[in-house]
């Protein structure tokens, strides 16, 4: 197997997305079975992944945009390292 088989495929619709001040980076890639998988990264590199495969990086990147405008950005942003909730 080549390092090539080993890496997942990135849609070209991976982006950064910007609101409120604050920047997740929008990760959508082949989940080598004919889906895309979904993850969203803070800048804490915390990382929010959705279960299920979509049929299409299309349907990926709407449901990241969807769940940010309605449950806006803070949804996906996770605490920074070393700071504890309480």
């Amino acid at each position: 197997m080549t390092d090539d088989d080993q890496s997942p495929k990135h849609s070209p619709l991976e982006q950064s997305l910007t609101r409120d001040g604050k920047t997740v980076q929008i990760g959508i890639y082949e989940d080598g079975e004919g889906g895309w998988l979904l993850e969203v990264v803070d800048e804490h590199w915390n990382s929010t992944v959705w279960n299920e495969p979509f049929q299409s990086d299309r349907e990926a990147l709407d449901e990241a945009l969807k769940t940010i405008d309605e449950e806006g950005i803070e949804s996906v942003i996770g605490i920074p390292p070393g700071e504890v909730i309480h």
